[in-house]
């Protein structure tokens, strides 16, 4: 018989405290996580191919993620200033309804999007990882950044993931709103629970 251990939250938590003292108190108040797809859900590369046409990688972990944001009431979307069929098709097999492309002013689409889901600024959470998140991210009651973002993210961000976009860092920030809504050890045991197939 195999023994879980269980999550260390109690040394989690002061770890990101002791770095970001707002970070957990301000996820817990997350209804709504709108993320940029380059840098943020990709690694940033754009692989352009003989015909012009443009490939993006996204990680699984980070889908993953998005979804269990979702089951724990927390609706996701996407706001970026690319035009996309890629992130068309990924947002819809992760079934992120609010999805935004092609945006050239993010503070527009933020508000449509409160307005959509009827939420107030304070909150939504955004993650991004450019010049052109930083409008949003002055306006979120929420923000994160991945590891490789430009500097003046990084000290703005509320959390600065140790993963790169495209490489896990939606997921540890899913993680950590998870965790600071109380949400991360019901859904694992839910997990847990439910009957494997052999």
């Amino acid at each position: 018989m195999i023994t879980l251990a269980p999550f260390p939250t109690d040394s989690v938590h002061s770890n990101i405290d002791a770095r970001f003292p707002q970070a957990m108190e301000r996820a817990a108040r997350v209804r709504l996580m709108v993320f940029d797809v380059d840098g943020v859900l990709t690694d940033g590369r754009l692989l352009v191919g003989p015909e012009g046409e443009i490939s993006k990688a996204f990680d699984t972990l980070d889908g993953h993620g998005i979804k269990l944001l979702a089951q724990a009431g927390v609706t996701p979307a996407i706001i970026t200033g690319r035009q996309s069929e890629i992130v068309a098709w990924r947002a819809g097999e992760l079934g992120i309804e609010h999805l935004y492309q092609g945006v050239a002013d993010k503070r527009e689409a933020f508000a449509h999007l409160l307005a959509a889901t009827q939420l107030q600024a304070a909150d939504a959470g955004y993650m991004g990882d450019d010049w052109p998140d930083l409008p949003v991210m002055t306006m979120a009651g929420f923000t994160a950044c991945p590891a490789q973002a430009h500097a003046e993210l990084r000290s703005r961000a509320h959390y600065v993931a140790q993963a790169t976009g495209g490489r896990g860092a939606v997921r540890e920030v899913a993680d950590l709103i998870l965790k600071a809504q109380g949400a991360y050890d019901a859904l694992l045991a839910q997990l847990l629970q439910a009957p494997q197939p052999f």
